[in-house]
């Protein structure tokens, strides 16, 4: 037996060994008790495997504390202060700034030595690892930076938020109507980056003392400018369809999640239809919060793998490291209120927004919740007739909302408009930041000429 096996075991036993010893009087004493046991021992456990990697770090990973010297100093830098459980939100961004240090040297910040020591592994520009304030401060005293990109609202990104000089620029984790995306924390950055003119419009309605115009840049979706290889084979006789829901969130107002509601109703359908492969894409944060929410994510797992075995249909529980190769694959979309509604938007294709099912839910009344068909739980069970229909049936409004969320979204221009508008803060405005893309780089702009005369911010 494990280690953790005998831990787990002995947790199972204790409360019994404890009132047969006469501890305590009543269960829920003894169980609050060893609630409270429980958090600090796992605590104990992180903290001894966060000094084993610290260890393994300064032992056998030095180059995470590297800071280069000269022209090669760092002049932009993506700030992630998070777990690997939300590395959704980092991963995202990494074609991006990829593309973007070709132009300037770039570097990822993280805090922890888990987040390191994975993201040594698989991001495409380097990775410097500070774990207390005075490493941060090292390498903002050696470095040239001039911008500073953040995916989340991590709390920890105000101690980074502390030096004047950089741009601090919010770039988050999607576009969408979330009540997450007109959160008053958005004030304490120097610039969002937005994707479109829908973006502005929310912010200018939600936010106070918040000058929309001079704090917003217009970016599109560099994302949707990347290629990405598909980890699976597909039937391509049938239409493909994607099944995306958002998590049950932590919070009432944040209750998008439809896995419950409509997941299984939705996914039988489907399944029984046989006419359709399925690619069932859940948040990586499904069930976290929720016994209930991850007991229906497990039967829809089981359900998909047991249908897959048999049938030419393909039915897929996609926990792929990458989103964005779903995009091209499938042929309609049903999702959430949540970033994946917006970027399938993009792509101009059939798509479902399913209609929360708490009235908690925090719900805008956005151009793209009004203009694109909601499908509610009754709809879930007659999910294979409707997305046939809307297969059917072309939107001669959705180029306008796609314009509307996204702006140019023709080949390399959303992922030109991130670089030149980074460019423009990392070397003022007036920097020469003409890009000129390249139609055989799939999408990948050309590198521009840059004047290099450096224009600080002083805050």
């Amino acid at each position: 037996m494990s280690v953790s096996s005998h831990i787990n075991s002995y947790w199972q036993q204790l409360p019994l060994m404890l009132m047969m010893m006469g501890c305590f009087r009543d269960k829920g004493s003894l169980m609050k008790v060893l609630s409270t046991l429980k958090n600090a021992a796992s605590y104990a456990g992180q903290r001894f495997t966060a000094r084993q990697q610290r260890k393994f770090i300064d032992r056998h990973a030095t180059e995470l504390f590297h800071m280069p010297a000269n022209e090669e100093r760092y002049q932009v830098a993506l700030y992630y202060a998070d777990e690997m459980v939300n590395a959704y939100q980092i991963r995202q961004w990494y074609e991006p700034i990829k593309q973007l240090a070709q132009y300037v040297p770039v570097v990822v910040i993280t805090r922890r030595p888990d987040s390191a020591l994975a993201l040594r592994e698989e991001c495409p520009v380097p990775v410097h690892y500070a774990p207390a304030i005075e490493d941060v401060e090292r390498l903002v005293d050696s470095q040239d930076l001039r911008l500073l990109f953040y995916v989340n609202q991590n709390i920890r990104n105000f101690q980074m938020m502390r030096f004047n000089e950089p741009n601090h620029v919010f770039i988050c984790h999607g576009e969408s109507d979330k009540a997450y995306m007109w959160s008053n924390q958005l004030k304490a950055y120097d610039y969002v980056f937005a994707a479109g003119q829908a973006a502005r419009d929310r912010l200018d309605e939600h936010l106070r003392n918040f000058d929309v115009l001079e704090r917003t840049r217009l970016v599109g979706r560099p994302q949707i400018d990347v290629y990405y290889p598909a980890p699976y084979t597909i039937n391509r006789d049938k239409p493909t369809v994607l099944y995306a829901p958002t998590w049950e969130g932590d919070r009432p107002s944040m209750s998008y999640g439809s896995i419950v509601s409509h997941g299984e109703q939705l996914v039988d359908a489907l399944v029984d239809d046989s006419g359709f492969n399925i690619i069932f894409r859940p948040h990586p944060r499904s069930g976290m919060n929720s016994p209930a929410y991850a007991q229906a994510l497990d039967r829809i797992r089981n359900k998909l793998k047991t249908a897959d075995e048999s049938g030419d249909a393909r039915y897929i529980f996609d926990d792929s490291a990458h989103w964005g190769w779903q995009w091209s694959v499938a042929d309609v979309c049903v999702t959430d209120i949540s970033a994946v509604a917006y970027d399938y938007l993009a792509t101009g294709k059939p798509m479902f927004i399913t209609e929360p099912s708490s009235k908690e839910a925090a719900v805008e009344d956005s151009l793209a919740l009004t203009k694109l068909p909601a499908m509610t739980v009754k709809d879930a069970t007659n999910a294979p007739d409707l997305i046939r229909t809307q297969m059917r049936t072309v939107s001669k409004k959705s180029r306008d909302l796609v314009t509307h969320y996204f702006g140019d979204v023709t080949p390399g221009a959303s992922m030109k408009r991130f670089i030149d508008e980074s460019l423009k803060l990392v070397y003022g405005k007036s920097a020469n930041t003409d890009i000129n893309v390249d139609p055989s780089s799939g999408g990948a702009p050309a590198k521009p000429a840059v004047n290099p005369t450096h224009v600080r911010k002083i805050a």
